[in-house]
């Protein structure tokens, strides 16, 4: 779902009916050693009895299942697979607008962190949808004086478990609470500074560098990501020009992205971005082979074939890709197999 008020443009009615075919299984896209084989025939469900509607994102727990996120059906806001595509289990009906989610890989007892700027709120849950937590409107900040003013996209949990909140699609700040839920403090906002955003719609703990771990938050209206500390101040800005990136996903020493679309929001569009650990682009899945000048990425092409507004990309342990698709005509998620 996107928001006039995030810095963007819905796409037109004119995108509503199913382009699946669109999408041409057992094409081989990438570029250098990150190349793979599309199978848009993976997830293996029933749509009358298991719907989606716009899918967002994507999660792998330790034992090896997928959860997605998807809006606009019921009972079934998140959809669990196994890596073959076999459905697994679907549950909730809390959050209509599922959007960002968030699992916390690193906790004894894994939860989820769900985003759905439809309600306004932030939920903290059990891989079996108990509701632990909810986050509503930040009251420690002025600028929020309705509810409606709080459009959550993104999460992402810090070295000691504090969570940050991306208001991607609201005011466009970045707010850090305890573990417990406790507010620590804000940073960011709309606007063209360094330290502001236009449409902060991902968040993620870089991990990289464990002794100075950072946060990765993306601008993706302005084509870019920031990095900054983990109390909010800024340290660079990673221009990505004719990427409208979604949320950074780290896997190894890569960073991924979905690139929702690069031209116009009104027609299918979208790739994927892989950077290298010096922030450079390393192949655009779904588009043209990245290449520089003076420094400066050039503007990818999209390949007109491979996805239909790609939202997100789950890298699993063996390296495959997967990429649920936002406004693509109730298209199931897409597998990449790497070759």
């Amino acid at each position: 779902m996107l928001f006039a008020g995030a810095g963007v443009i819905t796409p037109g009615l004119s995108l509503a009916k199913n382009n699946n075919s669109r999408i041409k299984s057992g094409a081989v896209v990438g570029h250098g050693d990150y190349k793979y084989k599309v199978d848009k025939n993976w997830a293996n469900q029933d749509p009358s009895r298991i719907p989606v509607h716009h899918c967002h994102e994507m999660v792998l727990d330790k034992t090896g299942r997928i959860f997605m996120t998807t809006t606009g059906v019921q009972n079934n806001n998140i959809i669990i697979y196994d890596r073959s595509g076999k459905v697994l289990d679907s549950w909730g009906k809390n959050f209509p607008g599922a959007h960002g989610l968030t699992i916390s890989n690193g906790a004894e007892e894994q939860f989820l962190l769900i985003t759905d700027p439809e309600t306004h709120k932030v939920f903290k849950t059990t891989l079996n949808g108990d509701i632990l937590m909810t986050f509503n409107t930040p009251k420690e900040i002025k600028g929020y004086t309705s509810d409606d003013l709080f459009k959550p996209t993104e999460t992402a949990i810090g070295p000691n478990g504090d969570i940050y909140i991306a208001d991607g699609y609201g005011e466009n700040y970045i707010i850090q609470y305890t573990e417990k839920g406790e507010y620590v403090r804000h940073f960011g906002g709309k606007g063209t500074e360094e330290t502001e955003f236009d449409c902060c719609h991902g968040i993620t703990l870089d991990t990289r560098n464990p002794k100075n771990q950072t946060l990765l938050i993306t601008s993706r209206a302005k084509q870019e990501f920031k990095r900054f500390t983990l109390d909010g101040k800024h340290l660079e800005t990673i221009q990505l020009p004719g990427c409208s990136i979604c949320r950074p996903v780290l896997h190894g020493d890569n960073l991924f992205f979905a690139v929702i679309v690069t031209k116009s929001w009104g027609a299918y569009d979208g790739m994927l971005a892989i950077l290298d650990k010096s922030n450079r682009v390393i192949s655009f899945p779904g588009g043209s082979e990245p290449k520089y000048q003076n420094g400066k990425l050039v503007e990818p092409i999209y390949d007109e074939r491979t996805f239909l507004n790609p939202h997100d990309v789950l890298v699993d342990n063996d390296e495959n890709l997967y990429v649920p698709q936002w406004y693509s005509g109730k298209t199931l998620p897409v597998k990449l197999h790497r070759v």
